[in-house]
């Protein structure tokens, strides 16, 4: 089942002979650095040997360096990946379904967007004045209704466009300086005159008795005397009137001498030439004031059709109102001037007139009227709907342009990334490494394997181990048949054979590594035939001379070989249990499992289980206590048979070895008929109280004491004890 927490271990070990202090270890996956140095051989270690090319696992000093460079490489290039793939997440969604037309001019460079690409035309393109905008807006109006009605309105806008800018030039061409400017000399004309007529009358008049004669309000009183006179009082009669034949228009008291004199005189000084210039030069100003003051700045109708232009230019429309504003400022400055007889008359300046600019607009709506005719047909009508997403394209531009500049980095950093990703290829590195592997490692390799094969095999299995290739400069070697060299290693070996080839490879491989850390072998020969088993067995032991070997193993006659092997080399081996007990898996128990373990070990085992009977029996426990019984007693009836074998025969023949000891068998002659029948009451005993035979149920016969089983434990003890005293007198 599965685990229910991670496998954690407390692992003491020694590195250089000295002893570390224990680890944590947690399968996190993560590799220890000591710990990783270990090498394991099972099964598919076996199968990665024989069916795959295989990456050696040291290079002499010097040829690391294309293996780190190579190394270093792959994980710059995993960098690089990681950092192109969150580049190509980072794409705006906008650049997937464009929503821009392939045709326009922004969209033919959005739609080929380039880590070259230039942002800055880009935003020339978006600068859209209000002009381009209201243009877009009218087509696509009028592109929603019938082009000729457009047309038809676009020319009646046209036309008033025409008006407009004939009343504003008439109306700056009336309050420019040269109209002004003539008003201005006629005002000083009059007025200059009628000082010197003033003057004039001043000298003529000096002794009148009222002041002011000569003045207006007196030559506004004599004009009206005069028509007055003309019109109603003397009709048909010279004016003024003489002496003695009329009365004073102005109090109707008959004209003295001296007062028809005096009228004499004023109607002389009017008749003089400085009071006529002076009359003729108010009249003429007076005329010039009529008609400057009969003309308007005004345009009719001003409101709809400014509007309208502001729609497209806003700053024509204003400039429509500032040369309104200004010709009226200068006529008001102008008709205070003269109402105060100001002859320097300075006046605002008259801003420019857009009567020009308007009369273009007017040129540019006649040929969009003329577009619009043209649009009835189909050909005509793309021309407009082109340009309509031209400037659609623009006006979405301005929006686009922080996603544009962000994709056109998204796009650098992608290019920097794939010229970097270029940089990362190991072939070089691999050859290179290919190139040194020929001169220093592969003779090595292949030495080494021709001696661990012989070894192994002896002479029956004829192969070699070869440089094949090799991958981010390291180079990789195979086992191939001296045979057929093409032929698959795993098709022609048996499984025996196979598993000889594969140790070779593996402690080959070893051979060229730089450490001498642990081997663990997981059933080695769990699929050789009896005739491999001792060669392994030797050659592990062999290998035992420089590293730690642990074997783990459920053959017992592999087993046998083993033991035999160290003690042939005077090397004992430690022998470790694992089981599965109630507890979980990997119990660990010094010694051997009950059916490999020695007399002594099982007399210990006897003797613990002894004692816990007891404890049983202490208790009252008799049913458990009874069972105890029968399993020590069977335990000792198996004990009493592995002494005959290990002991009394000192290991001359052991079930399922290969082979008769026969230096041994002088030593099996020390035993007597004593020991003989020691050994049959031992082993009777053992068999009585087992359930070999069925007993009687009649006997019910009660089980033997604690006491008496530990007696009859130690006696087998006692009995190989004394037999291999004998024995070790013999030489």
């Amino acid at each position: 089942p599965a685990a229910a927490t991670t496998a954690t271990a407390q692992i003491t070990y020694t590195a250089a002979g000295k002893l570390v202090s224990p680890i944590s270890w947690i399968d996190d996956g993560k590799p220890h650095e000591i710990l990783s140095a270990v090498n394991v051989f099972d099964r598919d270690c076996g199968a990665v040997h024989i069916r795959e090319k295989n990456e050696v696992a040291f290079r002499p000093f010097g040829l690391d360096i294309p293996d780190e460079l190579a190394g270093a490489c792959i994980r710059v290039k995993a960098l690089l990946t990681t950092e192109q793939g969150e580049l190509d997440r980072k794409r705006d969604p906008v650049f997937l379904t464009p929503s821009w037309h392939t045709d326009t001019k922004v969209g033919v460079i959005l739609s080929k967007l380039t880590a070259k690409t230039k942002v800055e035309a880009l935003e020339t393109l978006a600068k859209i004045n209000s002009e381009t905008k209201a243009r877009h807006a009218q087509i696509c109006e009028d592109l929603a209704k019938d082009p000729l009605k457009a047309a038809a309105e676009q020319l009646l806008y046209a036309n008033q466009l025409r008006q407009t800018a004939l009343s504003l030039r008439e109306i700056g061409k009336q309050n420019s300086d040269a109209p002004l400017g003539t008003l201005k000399r006629v005002a000083h004309d009059a007025l200059t005159k009628r000082a010197a007529a003033s003057v004039a009358a001043s000298t003529a008049f000096d002794q009148a008795a009222l002041a002011g004669v000569g003045g207006d309000a007196w030559r506004a009183m004599w004009n009206a005397a005069q028509l007055y006179h003309q019109h109603v009082a003397y009709p048909n009669e010279p004016f003024p009137p003489g002496h003695g034949r009329a009365v004073c228009l102005l109090c109707h008291q008959e004209l003295t001498p001296e007062a028809s004199s005096r009228l004499a005189g004023f109607d002389e000084f009017v008749q003089a030439q400085t009071e006529r210039a002076a009359t003729d030069a108010e009249k003429v100003l007076a005329e010039a004031k009529k008609g400057f003051e009969a003309t308007s700045v005004r345009v009719i109708p001003l409101g709809p059709i400014r509007r309208r232009i502001a729609l497209r230019n806003p700053e024509l429309a204003s400039d429509i109102l500032r040369l309104l504003a200004s010709a009226r400022l200068r006529r008001i400055h102008c008709l205070k001037a003269l109402l105060l007889d100001d002859t320097n008359m300075v006046l605002p300046a008259l801003t420019e007139d857009p009567s020009d600019k308007i009369s273009e607009l007017e040129a540019s709506t006649r040929e969009y009227a003329e577009e619009l005719r043209n649009a009835a047909n189909v050909e005509g009508r793309k021309v407009l709907e082109k340009e309509r997403d031209e400037i659609a394209d623009c006006l979405a531009l301005e929006g686009l342009l922080p996603k544009v500049k962000a994709e056109i980095e998204r796009l650098q950093g992608l290019a920097l990334v794939a010229s970097c990703l270029g940089d990362t290829t190991t072939n070089v590195i691999t050859k290179l490494g290919n190139e040194i592997a020929d001169e220093v490692i592969t003779p090595r390799m292949r030495d080494k394997f021709q001696n661990e094969i012989v070894k192994l095999a002896a002479n029956r299995v004829r192969c070699e181990i070869v440089r094949a290739g090799g991958k981010y400069g390291s180079p990789h070697y195979q086992v191939r048949l001296f045979a057929n060299p093409r032929a698959q290693v795993h098709d022609v070996l048996s499984e025996g054979e196979q598993t000889c080839v594969a140790l070779a490879a593996f402690l080959t491989e070893l051979a060229t590594a730089g450490h001498r850390s642990a081997l663990v072998f997981d059933d080695p020969v769990s699929s050789l035939d009896h005739k491999w088993r001792e060669s392994v067995a030797l050659r592990l032991v062999e290998e035992a001379d420089c590293r730690q070997i642990i074997v783990f193993t459920h053959d017992l006659v592999f087993l046998n070989d083993v033991k035999d092997a160290a003690a042939q080399k005077g090397k004992t081996a430690k022998l470790v249990s694992l089981s599965r007990t109630p507890a979980g898996a990997g119990t660990v128990t010094l010694g051997l499992p009950w059916m490999a373990a020695s007399v002594a070990d099982r007399v210990d085992k006897m003797g613990k289980d002894v004692r816990a009977a007891k404890m049983q029996s202490d208790a009252h426990d008799d049913e458990n206590y009874r069972q105890s019984v029968h399993r020590i007693y069977s335990n000792l009836r198996s004990t009493w048979e592995a002494a005959v074998e290990d002991v009394a025969f000192n290991g001359v023949v052991n079930r399922h070895r290969d082979y008769v000891n026969t230096k041994n068998l002088r030593k099996a002659t020390v035993l007597t008929e004593t020991d003989c029948d020691a050994f049959q009451a031992g082993f009777d005993k053992s068999c009585d109280q087992i359930d070999a035979h069925n007993p009687s149920r009649g006997r019910n016969a009660a089980p033997p004491s604690p006491d008496d089983m530990m007696k009859d434990v130690k006696a087998v003890l006692a009995w190989v004890t004394s037999i291999r005293d004998r024995q070790k007198a013999i030489r």
